[in-house]
């Protein structure tokens, strides 16, 4: 009887312990995952100021579709994916991930009942603050000490190129990429000139396709124009 027992609780803790290991590991990364967003998402609300309660939390399953009830509009929740995570670098792709959230949860709640109106708003019409959202993201990164440039590589990894932006909801990417870099390189052009993004692979693909852009814009800056120009 004694043998059978020393038997069984060998095969149990060969079977069980493993498991209870991998679980342990699981929760440990999760934790430092949490941890590391944490950490960008307060230094970006302290430095800049934002006196709105949010919540940071680390999904470890993918996105699959975007909910139409956003977490960060109706419960000023921010919730960073593990296939977002996944393409993220450094502390700067982060910062402009997370400071996009930001801007739509600190607007949420602004205006009539609490900013109810206002969420309504920017669920309805998600296109028309989609590139405002951008531009402010931008300002919250550089107040934190954050590079704004990596807002465009994050973009340029994980945002879907649709083919007409007039039939959308949303802007397309290459607009939105375009725009960004058009406020960075009026208003921040420190980051441009000393652009510590120009060999990352993700930057110079948006170099490469962003050309006509670009173009557009060079001549914008050499007649003077206050012109808004037509990125595609």
């Amino acid at each position: 009887m004694i043998k059978k027992l020393v038997i069984f609780t060998i095969l149990a803790c060969t079977i069980f312990i493993p498991d209870c290991k991998a679980s342990d590991t699981q929760i440990y990364d999760n934790l430092k995952i949490q941890h590391y967003i944490d950490n960008v998402a307060f230094n970006i609300l302290n430095a800049n100021r934002i006196d709105k309660r949010m919540v940071f939390t680390y999904n470890e399953q993918d996105q699959k579709t975007i909910s139409l009830s956003d977490k960060t509009i109706t419960r000023r929740q921010i919730v960073v994916y593990k296939n977002k995570i996944n393409h993220i670098s450094d502390e700067n792709e982060l910062a402009a991930f997370l400071s996009r959230e930001i801007v739509k949860g600190t607007l949420s709640y602004d205006g009539f009942a609490r900013g109810f109106v206002t969420s309504a708003q920017m669920k309805c019409a998600p296109k028309k603050y989609e590139l405002f959202f951008d531009k402010r993201a931008v300002d919250l990164m550089v107040k934190a000490g954050y590079n704004p440039v990596a807002m465009i590589v994050f973009l340029n990894k994980l945002g879907e190129q649709k083919r007409f932006s007039f039939f959308l909801t949303n802007n397309t990417v290459s607009k939105r990429m375009a725009e960004i870099y058009e406020y960075i390189y009026f208003k921040y052009p420190e980051y441009l000139a000393n652009n510590i993004y120009l060999t990352n692979k993700y930057y110079q693909n948006f170099l490469l396709t962003s050309e006509k852009n670009r173009r557009m814009l060079q001549e914008k800056i050499m007649t003077s124009s206050q012109k808004r120009l037509k990125y595609e």
